[in-house]
Protein backbone atom coordinates (compact mmCIF):
# COMPACT_ATOMS: atom_id res chain seq x y z
CA UNK A 1 0.00 0.00 0.00
CA UNK A 2 1.24 3.45 -0.96
CA UNK A 3 2.11 5.34 1.99
CA UNK A 4 -0.57 8.30 2.14
CA UNK A 5 1.45 10.78 3.42
CA UNK A 6 4.22 10.42 0.22
CA UNK A 7 5.06 14.08 -0.76
CA UNK A 8 3.68 14.61 -4.65
CA UNK A 9 6.22 13.29 -7.13
CA UNK A 10 8.48 15.75 -8.84
CA UNK A 11 9.14 15.49 -12.53
CA UNK A 12 11.82 13.18 -13.40
CA UNK A 13 11.74 13.09 -17.55
CA UNK A 14 15.24 12.88 -19.01
CA UNK A 15 17.19 16.04 -20.00
CA UNK A 16 16.16 15.67 -23.94
CA UNK A 17 12.45 15.25 -22.27
CA UNK A 18 11.81 11.79 -22.71
CA UNK A 19 9.18 10.05 -20.83
CA UNK A 20 8.98 7.11 -21.69
CA UNK A 21 11.28 5.21 -18.86
CA UNK A 22 9.45 2.10 -16.68
CA UNK A 23 11.24 3.82 -13.22
CA UNK A 24 12.66 7.03 -12.52
CA UNK A 25 15.40 4.66 -9.62
CA UNK A 26 15.87 1.32 -9.69
CA UNK A 27 17.12 -0.21 -6.76
CA UNK A 28 19.51 -3.52 -7.06
CA UNK A 29 19.18 -5.59 -3.72
CA UNK A 30 16.94 -5.29 -1.01
CA UNK A 31 18.93 -5.21 2.42
CA UNK A 32 19.70 -2.20 5.13
CA UNK A 33 21.46 -0.14 2.12
CA UNK A 34 18.64 -0.61 -0.85
CA UNK A 35 16.11 -0.55 1.82
CA UNK A 36 16.89 2.73 3.06
CA UNK A 37 17.70 4.19 -0.20
CA UNK A 38 14.01 2.71 -1.61
CA UNK A 39 12.22 4.44 1.26
CA UNK A 40 14.05 8.15 0.49
CA UNK A 41 13.41 7.62 -2.84
CA UNK A 42 9.88 6.84 -2.65
CA UNK A 43 8.71 9.28 -0.49
CA UNK A 44 10.04 11.87 -2.21
CA UNK A 45 7.75 10.89 -5.08
CA UNK A 46 10.10 8.98 -7.18
CA UNK A 47 8.68 6.06 -9.32
CA UNK A 48 10.96 3.48 -7.27
CA UNK A 49 11.64 -0.38 -7.77
CA UNK A 50 13.30 -2.88 -5.32
CA UNK A 51 15.10 -5.55 -7.02
CA UNK A 52 15.90 -8.34 -4.31
CA UNK A 53 16.19 -11.93 -4.48
CA UNK A 54 19.94 -12.27 -4.91
CA UNK A 55 22.63 -13.05 -2.18
CA UNK A 56 22.71 -11.02 1.19
CA UNK A 57 24.94 -10.44 4.02
CA UNK A 58 22.42 -9.75 6.46
CA UNK A 59 20.48 -13.25 5.75
CA UNK A 60 23.50 -15.05 7.11
CA UNK A 61 23.69 -13.71 10.30
CA UNK A 62 21.44 -15.49 12.61
CA UNK A 63 20.36 -12.93 15.02
CA UNK A 64 20.88 -9.10 14.61
CA UNK A 65 21.92 -7.77 18.07
CA UNK A 66 23.48 -4.00 17.26
CA UNK A 67 20.64 -2.67 15.64
CA UNK A 68 19.03 0.21 16.78
CA UNK A 69 15.84 -0.18 18.18
CA UNK A 70 16.00 -3.65 19.02
CA UNK A 71 16.55 -4.21 23.12
CA UNK A 72 17.03 -7.84 22.23
CA UNK A 73 18.09 -8.00 19.56
CA UNK A 74 15.76 -9.33 16.21
CA UNK A 75 15.70 -12.39 14.29
CA UNK A 76 16.62 -11.41 10.58
CA UNK A 77 13.32 -12.73 9.04
CA UNK A 78 11.20 -10.26 10.83
CA UNK A 79 13.85 -7.90 10.12
CA UNK A 80 13.25 -8.30 6.58
CA UNK A 81 9.87 -8.29 6.52
CA UNK A 82 9.92 -4.75 8.27
CA UNK A 83 12.45 -3.30 5.38
CA UNK A 84 9.74 -4.46 2.68
CA UNK A 85 6.89 -3.42 4.61
CA UNK A 86 8.24 -0.02 4.75
CA UNK A 87 9.20 -0.31 1.61
CA UNK A 88 5.97 -0.91 0.07
CA UNK A 89 3.97 1.37 2.30
CA UNK A 90 6.24 4.40 1.19
CA UNK A 91 5.14 3.62 -2.43
CA UNK A 92 8.21 1.34 -3.77
CA UNK A 93 7.76 -1.80 -5.78
CA UNK A 94 9.53 -4.48 -4.58
CA UNK A 95 10.47 -7.54 -6.62
CA UNK A 96 11.89 -10.65 -6.35
CA UNK A 97 14.05 -10.91 -9.12
CA UNK A 98 17.52 -10.99 -9.72
CA UNK A 99 19.30 -8.41 -12.08
CA UNK A 100 21.64 -10.08 -14.73
CA UNK A 101 23.29 -7.22 -16.60
CA UNK A 102 22.63 -3.32 -16.82
CA UNK A 103 23.28 -1.26 -20.23
CA UNK A 104 23.27 2.01 -21.04
CA UNK A 105 20.34 2.85 -23.44
CA UNK A 106 21.46 3.65 -26.97
CA UNK A 107 21.02 7.87 -27.98
CA UNK A 108 18.64 8.22 -24.66
CA UNK A 109 19.15 8.69 -20.89
CA UNK A 110 18.59 5.84 -18.69
CA UNK A 111 19.41 1.91 -18.03
CA UNK A 112 18.47 -0.91 -19.92
CA UNK A 113 17.65 -3.52 -17.11
CA UNK A 114 17.73 -7.38 -17.67
CA UNK A 115 15.87 -9.21 -15.26
CA UNK A 116 16.64 -13.17 -14.94
CA UNK A 117 12.69 -14.11 -14.69
CA UNK A 118 10.88 -10.75 -15.55
CA UNK A 119 12.58 -9.56 -18.89
CA UNK A 120 13.93 -5.80 -19.31
CA UNK A 121 12.45 -2.55 -17.75
CA UNK A 122 14.27 0.31 -17.86
CA UNK A 123 15.06 2.94 -14.83
CA UNK A 124 16.57 6.78 -15.37
CA UNK A 125 18.89 6.18 -12.61
CA UNK A 126 20.50 3.01 -10.67
CA UNK A 127 21.33 2.40 -7.40
CA UNK A 128 23.72 -0.96 -6.80
CA UNK A 129 22.86 -2.05 -2.95
CA UNK A 130 24.41 -5.48 -3.55
CA UNK A 131 27.54 -6.19 -1.12
CA UNK A 132 29.03 -9.41 -2.75
CA UNK A 133 28.50 -8.59 -6.24
CA UNK A 134 28.67 -6.03 -8.65
CA UNK A 135 29.06 -8.46 -11.77
CA UNK A 136 25.43 -7.40 -13.44
CA UNK A 137 27.65 -3.72 -14.02
CA UNK A 138 29.97 -4.73 -16.47
CA UNK A 139 29.53 -3.31 -20.09
CA UNK A 140 28.86 0.24 -18.44
CA UNK A 141 32.26 1.09 -19.79
CA UNK A 142 34.12 1.35 -17.29
CA UNK A 143 35.47 -2.26 -16.20
CA UNK A 144 38.92 -1.29 -15.63
CA UNK A 145 38.07 0.95 -12.91
CA UNK A 146 35.36 -0.46 -11.46
CA UNK A 147 36.72 -4.28 -11.23
CA UNK A 148 39.96 -5.45 -9.59
CA UNK A 149 42.01 -8.58 -9.75
CA UNK A 150 43.80 -10.03 -6.76
CA UNK A 151 45.91 -13.01 -6.97
CA UNK A 152 45.72 -15.80 -3.91
CA UNK A 153 47.31 -18.95 -3.82
CA UNK A 154 48.48 -18.64 -7.73
CA UNK A 155 44.65 -17.90 -8.51
CA UNK A 156 43.96 -14.34 -9.85
CA UNK A 157 40.13 -13.47 -9.41
CA UNK A 158 38.39 -10.29 -10.48
CA UNK A 159 35.83 -9.14 -8.46
CA UNK A 160 34.19 -5.08 -7.73
CA UNK A 161 36.61 -2.26 -6.30
CA UNK A 162 35.01 -1.52 -3.31
CA UNK A 163 37.03 1.95 -3.31
CA UNK A 164 35.01 2.83 -6.90
CA UNK A 165 32.41 4.76 -5.75
CA UNK A 166 32.74 8.43 -4.13
CA UNK A 167 31.95 8.91 -1.15
CA UNK A 168 28.23 10.23 -1.83
CA UNK A 169 27.86 7.38 -3.72
CA UNK A 170 28.39 8.86 -7.20
CA UNK A 171 30.21 7.27 -9.99
CA UNK A 172 31.79 8.00 -13.08
CA UNK A 173 28.63 7.02 -14.90
CA UNK A 174 26.37 9.94 -14.67
CA UNK A 175 23.03 8.20 -12.80
CA UNK A 176 24.86 5.35 -11.46
CA UNK A 177 25.06 5.24 -7.97
CA UNK A 178 26.60 2.64 -5.31
CA UNK A 179 25.60 2.03 -1.94
CA UNK A 180 27.04 -1.49 -1.88
CA UNK A 181 29.18 -2.84 -2.39
CA UNK A 182 31.33 -0.22 -0.15
CA UNK A 183 34.75 0.29 2.53
CA UNK A 184 32.07 1.50 4.83
CA UNK A 185 28.95 -1.62 4.85
CA UNK A 186 30.61 -3.87 6.93
CA UNK A 187 27.76 -3.33 9.64
CA UNK A 188 23.72 -3.33 8.92
CA UNK A 189 23.43 -0.06 10.44
CA UNK A 190 26.20 1.51 8.82
CA UNK A 191 24.80 -0.10 5.65
CA UNK A 192 21.65 1.52 6.25
CA UNK A 193 22.98 4.32 6.44
CA UNK A 194 24.57 4.76 3.12
CA UNK A 195 21.87 4.14 1.43
CA UNK A 196 20.13 6.97 2.74
CA UNK A 197 23.19 9.17 2.44
CA UNK A 198 23.20 7.76 -1.78
CA UNK A 199 19.70 8.35 -1.97
CA UNK A 200 19.94 12.17 -0.72
CA UNK A 201 22.42 12.66 -3.21
CA UNK A 202 20.15 10.94 -5.81
CA UNK A 203 17.19 13.08 -5.02
CA UNK A 204 19.14 15.90 -5.02
CA UNK A 205 20.28 15.46 -8.56
CA UNK A 206 16.74 14.17 -9.82
CA UNK A 207 15.38 17.84 -8.37
CA UNK A 208 18.41 19.93 -10.27
CA UNK A 209 17.42 17.72 -13.62
CA UNK A 210 13.88 19.22 -12.80
CA UNK A 211 15.10 22.80 -12.62
CA UNK A 212 15.77 22.91 -8.87
CA UNK A 213 19.26 24.74 -8.03
CA UNK A 214 21.93 23.42 -6.54
CA UNK A 215 21.69 25.89 -3.37
CA UNK A 216 17.76 24.70 -2.58
CA UNK A 217 17.82 21.23 -4.28
CA UNK A 218 19.22 19.44 -0.87
CA UNK A 219 15.83 18.32 0.84
CA UNK A 220 15.64 16.87 4.60
CA UNK A 221 13.03 14.22 4.84
CA UNK A 222 11.91 15.49 8.31
CA UNK A 223 8.65 15.57 10.21
CA UNK A 224 8.22 18.09 12.40
CA UNK A 225 5.50 19.12 15.54
CA UNK A 226 3.02 21.89 14.49
CA UNK A 227 3.47 23.20 17.96
CA UNK A 228 7.25 23.97 17.15
CA UNK A 229 5.71 26.74 14.70
CA UNK A 230 5.30 29.88 15.30
CA UNK A 231 2.01 31.26 14.64
CA UNK A 232 3.48 33.53 11.91
CA UNK A 233 4.37 30.82 9.70
CA UNK A 234 1.12 29.32 9.57
CA UNK A 235 0.45 31.65 6.60
CA UNK A 236 2.12 30.49 3.25
CA UNK A 237 3.37 34.20 2.68
CA UNK A 238 6.32 34.67 5.33
CA UNK A 239 7.75 30.92 3.70
CA UNK A 240 7.48 32.89 -0.05
CA UNK A 241 10.05 36.03 1.63
CA UNK A 242 11.68 33.09 3.33
CA UNK A 243 12.64 31.39 0.30
CA UNK A 244 13.40 34.68 -1.58
CA UNK A 245 15.71 35.31 1.13
CA UNK A 246 17.79 32.89 1.46
CA UNK A 247 17.50 31.13 -1.94
CA UNK A 248 16.61 33.64 -4.35
CA UNK A 249 19.93 35.43 -4.89
CA UNK A 250 21.88 32.01 -5.58
CA UNK A 251 18.69 31.25 -7.96
CA UNK A 252 20.08 31.42 -11.73
CA UNK A 253 16.60 32.81 -12.91
CA UNK A 254 14.70 36.18 -12.05
CA UNK A 255 12.12 35.64 -9.37
CA UNK A 256 9.13 36.02 -11.83
CA UNK A 257 9.94 33.07 -14.10
CA UNK A 258 8.00 30.18 -14.00
CA UNK A 259 10.97 27.68 -13.41
CA UNK A 260 11.25 30.52 -10.15
CA UNK A 261 7.37 30.38 -9.03
CA UNK A 262 7.38 26.90 -9.58
CA UNK A 263 10.59 25.22 -7.41
CA UNK A 264 9.60 28.07 -4.80
CA UNK A 265 6.32 26.60 -4.48
CA UNK A 266 6.95 23.10 -4.46
CA UNK A 267 9.93 23.67 -1.97
CA UNK A 268 7.37 25.98 0.15
CA UNK A 269 4.77 22.90 0.29
CA UNK A 270 7.85 20.88 1.37
CA UNK A 271 8.52 23.02 4.50
CA UNK A 272 4.65 23.60 5.36
CA UNK A 273 3.73 19.72 5.02
CA UNK A 274 6.55 18.76 7.15
CA UNK A 275 4.46 20.02 10.52
CA UNK A 276 1.92 17.86 11.88
CA UNK A 277 -0.25 18.71 14.98
CA UNK A 278 -1.42 16.62 17.79
CA UNK A 279 -3.80 14.34 16.15
CA UNK A 280 -2.23 13.87 13.26
CA UNK A 281 1.28 12.55 15.43
CA UNK A 282 -1.12 10.51 17.82
CA UNK A 283 -2.72 8.50 14.44
CA UNK A 284 0.32 8.41 12.77
CA UNK A 285 1.86 6.69 16.15
CA UNK A 286 -0.68 4.73 16.33
CA UNK A 287 -0.65 3.65 12.82
CA UNK A 288 3.12 2.89 13.24
CA UNK A 289 2.48 0.91 16.51
CA UNK A 290 -0.05 -1.82 14.72
CA UNK A 291 1.85 -2.14 11.31
CA UNK A 292 4.96 -2.98 13.75
CA UNK A 293 2.54 -5.07 15.88
CA UNK A 294 1.27 -7.00 12.68
CA UNK A 295 4.77 -8.48 12.45
CA UNK A 296 5.00 -10.04 15.99
CA UNK A 297 4.60 -13.27 17.12
CA UNK A 298 1.26 -12.83 19.44
CA UNK A 299 2.24 -15.41 21.67
CA UNK A 300 5.69 -13.26 22.22
CA UNK A 301 4.11 -10.11 23.17
CA UNK A 302 1.35 -11.66 25.16
CA UNK A 303 4.83 -13.22 26.94
CA UNK A 304 6.32 -10.34 27.01
CA UNK A 305 3.40 -8.19 28.55
CA UNK A 306 2.59 -8.16 32.04
CA UNK A 307 -1.15 -9.83 31.73
CA UNK A 308 -2.43 -7.27 34.01
CA UNK A 309 -1.24 -3.92 32.26
CA UNK A 310 -2.13 -5.64 28.77
CA UNK A 311 -5.56 -6.24 29.97
CA UNK A 312 -5.86 -2.40 31.29
CA UNK A 313 -5.05 -1.06 28.02
CA UNK A 314 -7.30 -2.91 26.47
CA UNK A 315 -11.00 -0.94 26.06
CA UNK A 316 -13.56 -3.35 27.66
CA UNK A 317 -15.59 -3.85 24.39
CA UNK A 318 -12.56 -5.24 22.92
CA UNK A 319 -12.31 -7.43 25.73
CA UNK A 320 -15.94 -8.38 25.65
CA UNK A 321 -15.95 -8.69 21.61
CA UNK A 322 -13.14 -10.84 21.87
CA UNK A 323 -14.79 -13.01 24.57
CA UNK A 324 -17.76 -13.73 23.12
CA UNK A 325 -15.36 -14.26 19.12
CA UNK A 326 -16.59 -10.60 17.17
CA UNK A 327 -14.43 -8.63 15.51
CA UNK A 328 -14.25 -5.31 16.75
CA UNK A 329 -14.07 -2.33 13.66
CA UNK A 330 -12.69 0.96 14.79
CA UNK A 331 -14.38 3.96 14.45
CA UNK A 332 -11.00 5.72 13.67
CA UNK A 333 -12.16 8.09 16.20
CA UNK A 334 -9.31 6.58 19.23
Amino acid sequence: MANEHRRDRISTQSPSGETDLDYDVAIVGGGPAGSAAGVFCAREGLDTVVFDRGRSSLKRCAHLENYPGFPAGIDVETLYDLFHDQLERAGCEVVPDMVDSLQRRDGAAGFAVELEECGPVTARRIVAATRYDGSYMRGLGDDDAMFETTEHDGETTESFDRGYPNHDGTTPIPDLYVASPSEESQQAIVAAGRGARVAGELITDARVDDGWWDAVAEGVDWVRREAELDEAWDDREPWVEWFDEYYGEAAPTDADTDRYERVRAARVDERLSSYIGPDEQDSRATSGQARLASHLDPDAVVAGCDRDELLDAMDDDQIAAYLHGQPQVSDGSE
